[in-house]
């Protein structure tokens, strides 16, 4: 069983930064896969970025490489999304997920992709204009 919370989102002009964080509690099992995703209007959710608590396995999707890092923060328990250079493309609602790595070598991206068996926070807006 995990909690999760995201903070951090808000609106600011295309080419500005913003800094989300996810605050991870409720196991002892740090074998979990944390990822960010979102969700633009009329358009599915999708994976972003993620990570393995505890270790790398880390995945950016294509639309974001060399913009956004993942990163944790072992003494905050936290996983936060540093995005810079931001577009309007980036707007949409940003969801933080987890789920725990039971096979060692499947990789965090595909672990996270079955969507339906994912913890799920509640989200944060994120709104870039031109």
């Amino acid at each position: 069983q995990v909690q999760l919370a995201e903070s951090g989102g808000g609106s600011v002009q295309a080419g500005g930064s913003l800094r989300l964080s996810c605050a991870v509690a409720g196991s002892n099992d740090t074998r979990y896969c944390v990822g960010w995703f979102r969700q633009a209007p009329g358009k599915e959710r999708d994976l972003v970025a993620s990570l393995l608590i505890g270790g790398n396995n880390i995945f950016y999707s294509v639309s974001v490489q060399g913009r956004f890092t993942i990163s944790q923060d072992s003494a905050k328990n936290t996983v936060n999304l540093q995005m810079n250079n931001l577009e309007p493309n980036d707007t949409g609602m940003y969801y933080c997920a987890a789920r725990l790595r039971s096979v060692s070598w499947h990789p965090c991206s595909s672990v996270l992709g079955q969507q339906e068996s994912n913890y799920w926070g509640r989200g944060t807006q994120v709104t870039i204009s031109s």
